[in-house]
């Protein structure tokens, strides 16, 4: 048997009591503010993250991206 490490469930629930707390009092325009944000910086992130992946430094000789 395996021991388990990990529980995802429980780490989004975590997640989404966070947020909830967040958004606890705002109006819904303030609501849409902050999912506006917090998409735009995900977007930033992944967009970062491919540059990233596509530098040559960051793939040995001959391999490509």
């Amino acid at each position: 048997m395996t021991t388990k490490t990990f529980d995802c469930v429980a780490m989004k629930h975590r997640g989404a009591e966070a947020v909830a707390r967040r958004l606890d009092g705002k109006t819904p325009e303030e609501q849409l503010a902050y999912w506006q944000e917090r998409t735009k910086a995900l977007r930033d992130r992944q967009q970062a993250r491919r540059h990233a992946a596509h530098r040559p430094e960051n793939h040995p000789a001959g391999e490509q991206a």
